[in-house]
């Protein structure tokens, strides 16, 4: 299939964070729109809650691309109007809802799906933080077609990244850049693999599923640190959990200290900079400092 024949594909993309926004820029970038992008709704964010757009729709609307923002897929309504046309391929990247079987097999080539991580391993809601805590010695991504379980389809295609390439180049890796890193990855894995999908290039091989791995739901109470841990286990925790949850520790009087951070060396937790309740930003020196002149 040429570049030509490939921009002419009629693709619907779902998808919603900053993840999303790097796969389709990558998409970009070899010629290949979506007719259509799928999304969740406008949420209130920030003090003032100001309703909000998801990244990928000021994406697409930056591109003039028709863009769905439906509560759920689950009403039948975007399946009856999806079926009003005839689709070559439909590809999913952090999308965040579920996508009924009937939707999944409406297009032609079926659904693709981004997953930051070498499935089987890390399936589920926190790849991208699970590879870090689990300090995974291989990272990557996979390329799958998308059925009814939990990251269980086939996979089309997989690339390992480099940990040198993720970041600084320091391994853990922060989780805003090993997910920066399995977007741009993904992303250009994907490009390269539509058109061999649609020429039938490349196969799907099944999962071994005796090998699967899964990942949780990450909570706000995960990012408890326990300073009297095992030092490594617990730099692995603010490398994963850096953004959201953020990890945070309690000091006498039960007040609430946010990491903001650390590095690892000698075998010790070294903490640089914290937030404690109710103050600024400060250097973990002051902050030790101050709390033991209370």
């Amino acid at each position: 299939m040429n570049r030509e024949d490939v921009k002419k594909l009629k693709i619907a993309f779902f998808g919603t964070p900053e993840f999303s926004v790097s796969i389709l820029n990558e998409l970009e970038k070899a010629g290949i729109l979506p007719s259509l992008v799928v999304t969740n709704e406008d949420k209130p964010k920030g003090r003032k809650l100001i309703l909000t757009p998801p990244p990928v729709k000021d994406w697409a609307v930056a591109r003039n691309i028709a863009v769905i923002q439906p509560k759920t897929l689950r009403d039948g309504t975007v399946l009856a109007d999806l079926r009003k046309e005839r689709w070559d391929l439909f590809i999913v990247a952090a999308y965040g809802k579920i996508i009924p079987k009937e939707i999944i097999d409406l297009p032609l080539h079926r659904t693709l799906n981004v997953h930051p991580s070498l499935l089987p391993k890390f399936r589920g809601a926190s790849p991208i933080e699970s590879q870090i805590l689990n300090d995974e010695e291989h990272v990557g991504v996979s390329i799958m077609i998308l059925d009814e379980e939990m990251d269980h389809g086939p996979v089309v295609a997989q690339e390992e990244i480099a940990k040198k390439d993720i970041g600084n180049g320091d391994w853990p890796a922060r989780a805003h850049d090993l997910e920066k890193k399995s977007a741009e990855v993904g992303g250009a894995l994907l490009a390269r693999t539509i058109p061999l999908w649609i020429d039938r290039s490349v196969e799907a091989v099944e999962q071994e599923h005796h090998r699967a791995t899964y990942t949780k739901k990450i909570s706000k109470e995960d990012g408890l640190i326990d300073l009297s841990a095992d030092p490594y286990q617990n730099f692995l925790k603010i490398r994963a959990y850096e953004g959201w949850p953020g990890t945070y520790f309690f000091v006498p009087e039960n007040i609430r200290v946010v990491i903001k951070d650390a590095f690892y060396q000698n075998g010790n937790l070294v903490i640089t900079r914290v937030i404690p309740e109710g103050k600024k930003e400060m250097s973990f020196e002051e902050f030790h400092r101050t709390n033991q002149e209370r």
